[in-house]
């Protein structure tokens, strides 16, 4: 079922997903990758403020290319989510309410989604360049000298995502298999 979305997400809209949905996100969604969760996690053991509240927000993990003449932001697919795993569940505990990647995330991921009524988003691997036209506008917010890994504010319309864990603890993922065995 296609849904139209507003982000930073609701509670309600964020519980209302279901694994297999197909989503379109307008708003604004944030970019960070290892190296940004990686110096936020630092921040957290420290006792020191985030560049962002995590509140209802999204992340999407992806680092752009650099922008081709006449366009906001180059070529911007999801990065591997599995590498963000150590650092998903804090940021879910501090009211993270969606992440956009691709690939599979751990038991610890899963059970903080569920915990905090989140969400977890895939977007099309090798479709960069496509992904890239839903996105408005993007400025960097944090961590500049990370170059591509620095976190980024997006405005995106109508940007696709399929819901591949939601916050009841489905996972697309596991369901797709099954159906296939099944068959």
């Amino acid at each position: 079922m296609d849904k139209y979305i507003n982000v930073p997400l609701s509670e309600e809209d964020a519980t209302a997903l279901r694994a297999g949905d197909y989503v379109y996100l307008t708003g604004t969604v944030y970019t960070a990758r290892d190296a940004a969760h990686k110096r936020m996690q630092e921040a957290l053991d420290k006792g020191e403020p985030l560049p962002l509240d995590m509140k209802n927000n999204v992340i999407y993990y992806m680092g752009p290319s650099p922008a081709r003449p006449g366009r906001v932001i180059g070529s911007a697919g999801p990065t591997t989510a599995s590498r963000m795993d150590k650092y998903a569940p804090s940021l879910l505990d501090l009211g993270l309410k969606g992440m956009i990647g691709k690939g599979k995330r751990t038991q610890e991921v899963r059970d903080a989604i569920v915990r905090n009524g989140a969400v977890y988003f895939a977007a099309v691997g090798g479709a960069g360049a496509l992904l890239s036209r839903s996105i408005i506008s993007s400025e960097v917010i944090a961590y500049d000298d990370l170059g591509t890994e620095a976190i980024r504010k997006l405005v995106v319309k109508n940007f696709p995502v399929i819901v591949v864990m939601d916050s009841n603890g489905s996972n697309l993922y596991e369901t797709a298999i099954e159906k296939n065995n099944r068959t």
